[in-house]
């Protein structure tokens, strides 16, 4: 019988576990129930859970499960799981952390940022030990938000003894390492920056042999990497082959069997409110395959093959509710084009100001970026968030000015409730750089089951937004500057993939270096 976390189901007596033997609940499990009541007793309910019908748990989760459903609905006839919009979507977990309550299942976080993986865990059980970056403002914004140890410096000049020693733990105890290397070396820019040049050459790809030095260090059961998808990039690969031969090295070296699985995921796919493609590598201490979950709802733009999944979680979904932000002076739009994207419908960038486009031909077709003037549509996923766009740089809220914090981390699927004491665009950076929340719950759901030995948890991930009615109409375009009236004309397309500026500029330096 797998061990650990187990679902609760209810009647009008009160919650029992489905499993009827019964044990007096540890205290770790009844401090949890103990900040239960008090969540009830806070919301006015007269309602409060029923000890007398409290069975033995390792993990927190559950008391939390029980927590969401009882909120929820209090007395169904029918086993009932977490509301998906349940004390502002943050998990109980936090507050049992925060109150000093042992979580069962405990993670080290590496290059944590400002937490968006992590948060995706939390939500699944996971309490972060101790999280590591050195971004002076994403520490200072963990802090702020989490009771977690937070460690302010290079991988580089930090030891797995070192973690261990903050997180408590001795090697072998961790659950999971998880951690996102920064993957500049990996994007797109840097493979055609680099060319024919192995992007482990670059300095920035040293970060990737910091996580195995840690990994090595600390040999948690499971490891988690995330980056961008040019890590894994068919004859471009270097930066996955890298971490393969040091997999293979740890497990010579210190006789485990840590077994790779690699899959790349588009967000949107299991119900994030954005097109955002990663690529991430699991791997088991003792040997056991990692099967990545099958996606959940279908995508925009794609044939009747994905018929049969849920519909894709929209931008309106995530972010409909909140009011307006027109009056904060930073999120305005500035720079040469800030009076062009009035003029752009939703849903659509510089692409309908061009000779295949509804506008006036302003462009050649595809010379410009692809998220120059972006804009969000409302029935429609985000693009990916940037984490460092330029001013015309999308994409933007279909109001014509920049996202919000909230809304970044609305479509980031963040929990709500997170503080800042930053600038925007500290906020931009910290935010764009992240792990959305909701992937980070299924992936740590599904390896607390498959390789922690846990309950499979039947609920709906608690991050993902619920849908929302009507979406209202389009907001009306503007009608073109007289100043752009000079570019209406013919333009020279772009000729083609390989064949731009950057492409051929490598390509001749090159030849003639």
């Amino acid at each position: 019988m797998r061990m650990g976390c187990r679902r609760w189901i209810f009647n009008a007596r009160g919650p029992r576990k489905e499993t009827p033997a019964r044990a007096t609940m540890p205290p770790a499990t009844f401090r949890c129930w103990q900040l239960a009541c008090m969540r009830l007793q806070r919301s006015g309910s007269s309602a409060s859970p029923s000890l007398s019908n409290c069975h033995r748990t390792r993990n927190a989760r559950a008391v939390s499960q029980t927590w969401c459903a009882w909120q929820s609905q209090r007395s169904p006839p029918t086993p009932v799981f977490c509301s998906t919009n349940v004390l502002n979507r943050i998990s109980l977990v936090r507050d049992a952390s925060a109150s000093g309550v042992d979580v069962a299942l405990k993670a080290i976080s590496l290059f944590t940022g400002v937490g968006g993986l992590d948060y995706g865990f939390e939500a699944a059980g996971f309490g972060t030990e101790v999280a590591l970056d050195i971004d002076p403002v994403a520490c200072h914004t963990l802090r702020l938000n989490r009771p977690w140890r937070v460690l302010e410096k290079p991988i580089k000049e930090t030891t797995a003894e070192e973690l261990l020693d903050e997180s408590r733990l001795l090697p072998r105890q961790a659950d999971v390492l998880i951690g996102g290397p920064p993957c500049q070396p990996f994007s797109k820019s840097g493979y055609w920056a680099r060319g024919s040049a192995s992007r482990m050459e670059d300095p920035r790809a040293e970060t990737l042999q910091g996580y195995l030095d840690i990994l090595e260090g600390t040999l948690p059961r499971v490891f988690l990497i995330e980056n961008v998808p040019g890590l894994n990039y068919r004859g471009k690969n270097e930066g996955f082959e890298a971490i393969q031969r040091g997999i293979d090295a740890i497990n010579e070296r210190r006789g485990t069997s840590y077994r790779i699985s690699v899959a790349a995921l588009n967000a949107a796919s299991y119900g994030v409110p954005q097109l955002r493609e990663r690529v991430f590598i699991v791997g088991s201490r003792e040997g056991a395959k990692f099967r990545f979950p099958r996606p959940t709802h279908r995508l925009p733009f794609r044939p009747d093959s994905d018929q049969g999944l849920e519909p894709c979680r929209t931008v309106w979904d995530a972010i409909g509710d909140l009011p307006s932000a027109l009056n904060d002076a930073e999120l305005g739009m500035r720079g040469k084009w800030a009076d062009l994207l009035p003029t752009i419908p939703e849903g659509q960038n510089y692409l309908w100001h061009t000779d295949r486009g509804g506008g006036l031909p302003l462009f050649g077709w595809r010379r410009r970026y692809w998220s120059f003037l972006l804009k969000l549509s409302k029935s429609l996923p985000s693009w990916t968030i940037q984490a460092q766009p330029g001013p015309a740089t999308g994409p933007f809220h279909w109001s014509n000015r920049k996202l919000s914090a909230v809304e970044l981390g609305r479509i980031q699927t963040f929990p709500d409730g997170l503080t800042y004491d930053c600038r925007h665009a500290d906020v931009q950076r910290l935010v764009g750089n992240a792990v959305p929340s909701a992937l980070g719950e299924l992936l740590a759901r599904e390896i607390s089951y498959q390789l922690l030995g846990c309950a499979k948890i039947v609920a709906p991930l608690s991050l993902i937004p619920m849908k929302r009615g009507d979406i209202p109409e389009p907001e009306p375009i503007a009608p073109l500057p007289a100043k752009y009236a000079s570019m209406v004309g013919e333009h020279e397309d772009h000729p083609g993939t390989g064949k731009g500026y950057r492409a051929t500029g490598w390509a001749a330096a090159a030849v003639t270096g």
